[in-house]
């Protein structure tokens, strides 16, 4: 069963700061000429087209669930395949605590994970944090804020989007909806504990809220993936002053140009 914990009916034009926004799942042209000239990124494009056309005929059991949602996710391939892996360790090695999702967008990704909890047989609680009105607009902390204010409002999922999503699969039960600003709705809430974070709030300020009121939560072993470490400079900044602030030395391992990935140890410093 899906539950709304909070359904806000406040228009989206008096909670984002800019009527401004992309189309989903379009860069602006300004953006596109600004990251063309980073052959990373290049690359990196390239590996993700070549990924989609494997994993749209793959017969393997992450592509079968990956076609299921690929409509509903901007999410790279690696970054999903990322999550899917994450999910499976998880489950198999019985680490205990929730899953999180801080930024859902159309859903897609939230789905491949919810996806894979019924392939193994599993039955956890997914928690989706989520404007479902867009992006919100990034902050002065945010370095590249010229290409990134281009996005406010952008990313568009609403809630009766996402829930038909899962609806249609059949995988909504467990599922609850937290609607509003993640300054507003991670402090106050009821996850106790976490197994798998998924943060992609793309801003500066967006992801250093994620972390400070939700890495806590995170269980020993559990897994933590950023959406958005390569790729705005305002994330990657919030999540190295947070891992530094702790003193946490563990390595974030690169799943591509963007994504992220860090398993909580036992003991922060290791």
């Amino acid at each position: 069963m899906i539950t709304n914990l909070d359904d806000k009916t406040e228009p989206a034009a008096n909670r984002l700061s800019s009527p401004r926004a992309a189309v989903r799942g379009r860069k602006p042209a300004r953006e596109l000429f600004y990251r063309a000239r980073d052959p990373k990124w290049v690359a990196d494009t390239l590996l993700r087209v070549l990924a989609q056309g494997w994993d749209a005929i793959s017969p393997s059991e992450f592509s079968r669930l990956y076609r299921q949602v690929r409509r509903h996710t901007m999410c790279s391939n690696a970054r999903l395949r990322g999550l899917y892996r994450a999910a499976r360790y998880v489950v198999q090695h019985r680490i205990p605590g929730d899953f999180v999702e801080c930024g859902c967008a159309l859903g897609g990704s939230a789905a491949l994970i919810k996806l894979t909890l019924r392939q193994l047989g599993e039955s956890r609680a997914l928690w989706l944090f989520d404007t479902f009105e867009g992006l919100p607009a990034p902050t002065a902390q945010d370095s590249d804020f010229e290409f990134a204010n281009l996005y406010t409002g952008s990313c568009v999922g609403t809630v009766d989007e996402v829930r038909h999503l899962f609806e249609e699969l059949r995988i909504e039960d467990g599922v609850h909806f937290v609607k509003g600003l993640f300054q507003e709705e991670l402090p106050k809430t009821q996850v106790s504990e976490i197994a798998l974070l998924h943060i992609d709030g793309d801003w500066y300020e967006s992801v250093k809220t994620c972390l400070e009121n939700l890495y806590d939560r995170v269980v020993p072993g559990g897994f933590i993936q950023f959406d958005d470490y390569g790729y705005w400079k305002g994330a990657r900044r919030a999540i190295d002053e947070f891992l530094g602030s702790r003193k946490i030395q563990t390595a974030l391992v690169r799943l591509d140009y963007s994504g992220r990935q860090l398993v909580k140890r036992v003991s922060p410093g290791k």
